[in-house]
């Protein structure tokens, strides 16, 4: 006769996976156990609390922040998805939060105090360059923005009081790409800690800790998502930086993930390796077609021979570029690249005219305006990034219909 604790067992049996699973089987089966009802899909909770079977036991859980008390503190959906992803990253541990920049600000609150010095690369995303530069500086942590693909400028900007490297790579949107080994080097020479966000590769092509690096986030909002659900965000580490660093912060200050856009990255992880390879490979065709068109005037994609990072790219990302390009408008003036710009985009009818990227529909935007927009021009030109620079997140249609988008504004310019 079956009991109910038989059952338990292997329900939580089934929960332990066997070592060596390989990262495309750990998208799919890591989880929290399945309930007593044994749902294939991991189920959503829409709780905010949780009915606890007595006082004494009440008290013993919220203060040893373990089991489930308050979702602000924990929840079965969220804690399914940060062990999923912690398995795809290779880390101890990761913790979620509502989004990429709030992932980043966890990061700052967790590991920087008054005094602190950080290192950025000056290429990273416009906000992130904003929650460094504006906002932490509110709070006397001072940043160094060095050339992203540079290793002798990072060395070059430590100083004593020098906490942490954070790095994007390929950054967006012009797709540089540091070594990470060489960055994990500087930093751990110096006492720092190495952060980088994996969100435009994610663990399906490049696992940062793999090469040296301390902390990964995400943007889950972008490809493990993968369909312009939600927002989310997360940070993978050890065990004792999520649990004694960033746990406490996320407890009290509330940048909590929704149990509802946790389950929806979590069954997005489920595709992402077949979907970052389908994209990244719809990617090199359309940024190969575009190496050849009169009014553009460069490319920025990694899988192109022509990349000034290309064969570090192949060696970190699994030997693909990614699903990100961007490229420079040909024209004799700022005013000029604009316009070019512009035309292309407003010409086509297929691709989304939109901010976000990642989504399995081609999104086509203007960095200078949009995801840059806050930068002053100093910083906007210290990043490479011009008025002529359009950036084009490829999805999975056919890249030929993508090309065929592009081709009705740029076979309409004249040079």
């Amino acid at each position: 006769m079956t009991t109910s604790s038989d059952d338990e067992a292997r329900r939580i049996a089934r929960a332990q996976l066997p070592p060596g699973l390989r990262p495309e089987t750990l998208a799919v089966r890591t989880a929290l156990a399945p309930s007593q009802y044994g749902e294939n899909s991991e189920a959503l909770f829409l709780t905010n609390a949780y009915v606890q079977p007595d006082a004494a036991t009440m008290a013993r859980r919220f203060a040893e922040s373990e089991d489930f008390t308050y979702t602000r503190t924990s929840n079965p959906t969220v804690r399914s998805l940060e062990a999923r992803l912690a398995a795809m990253e290779g880390t101890e541990a990761c913790i979620a939060a509502g989004s990429g920049m709030g992932a980043i600000l966890l990061l700052g609150m967790g590991l920087l105090k008054a005094g602190d010095h950080v290192i950025c690369s000056r290429s990273v995303f416009g906000s992130t360059i904003n929650l460094f530069a504006k906002e932490f500086a509110k709070f006397g942590v001072r940043t160094t923005f060095v050339s992203q693909t540079d290793p002798g400028a990072w060395r070059a900007a430590l100083e004593p009081a020098t906490r942490l490297l954070f790095a994007e790579t390929p950054t967006n949107p012009l797709t540089d790409v540091c070594d990470i080994a060489a960055l994990a080097e500087i930093a751990h020479g110096a006492g720092a800690l190495l952060a980088v966000d994996n969100s435009f590769c994610t663990p399906a092509l490049q696992r940062p800790v793999e090469y040296g690096a301390d902390v990964v986030m995400h943007s889950g909002t972008k490809y493990l998502d993968g369909q312009g659900r939600v927002m989310a965000g997360a940070l993978c580490a050890s065990k004792k930086l999520v649990k004694e660093v960033f746990g406490p912060i996320v407890r009290t200050a509330g940048m909590v993930l929704s149990p509802f856009n946790a389950w929806v990255v979590l069954k997005g992880l489920e595709t992402l390796d077949l979907r970052m390879r389908a994209q990244s490979a719809n990617a090199l065709q359309v940024a190969q077609w575009l190496e050849q068109q009169p009014m553009v005037a460069r490319v920025y994609y990694p899988g192109l021979a022509s990349h000034g990072q290309h064969a570090l790219a192949l060696r970190q990302q699994s030997g693909v570029g990614g699903a990100l390009l961007s490229f420079d408008m040909r024209a004799d003036s700022p005013d000029a690249a604009r316009t070019a710009a512009f035309h292309v985009m407003d010409s086509t009818r297929v691709l989304s005219i939109a901010t976000n990227l990642g989504d399995t529909k081609s999104i086509i935007t203007h960095p200078s305006t949009t995801s840059h927009g806050r930068l002053t021009e100093a910083q906007r030109s210290a990043a490479g990034i011009g008025q002529g620079l359009v950036r084009l997140a490829v999805g999975l249609e056919h890249p030929l219909d993508v090309i065929d988008d592009l081709q009705r504004g740029l076979s309409t310019l004249t040079s």
